[in-house]
């Protein structure tokens, strides 16, 4: 978990909750998203597409408690986190699908076929 120090302005850390890391590919007519979620369970998870706009927030909890004291590393985070991801094309968001294998979260948009289209503009003098 993240904490600030009194020391440090408030705005140079970040607030308890983690960054997640995500591939954002196209694979034909779908942008897929990728990202490892280990430890989280699909009722730990919340997926909302707004415009151009995609969030992924969850949770996951350690299954150990573990005092302060017996750390010796600690890189994994446990807790909230989220990620917002602007999306490059145009998507149909009511197509959309998520599923998670493996601790791997997958989202896949159909790309809208708007978004296919080119549109040339004439410039007038």
């Amino acid at each position: 978990m993240f904490s600030r120090s009194h020391d440090m302005p408030e705005w140079s850390t970040p607030i308890d909750e983690g960054q997640l890391s995500v591939d954002v590919f196209r694979d034909k007519n779908d942008l897929v998203i990728r990202s490892t979620v280990a430890g989280a369970k699909p009722d730990d998870l919340d997926i909302a597409i707004h415009g151009d706009l995609l969030t992924i927030r969850g949770r996951r909890e350690s299954e150990h408690d573990i005092t302060e004291d017996n750390w010796f590393y600690r890189e994994c985070y446990w807790g909230n986190f989220s990620r917002s991801i602007v999306l490059p094309y145009e998507v149909t968001a009511d197509k959309a699908s998520a599923a998670l294998k493996n601790g791997v979260l997958e989202i896949r948009v159909p790309i809208s076929q708007a978004a296919e289209k080119s549109i040339r503009v004439r410039v007038e003098e």
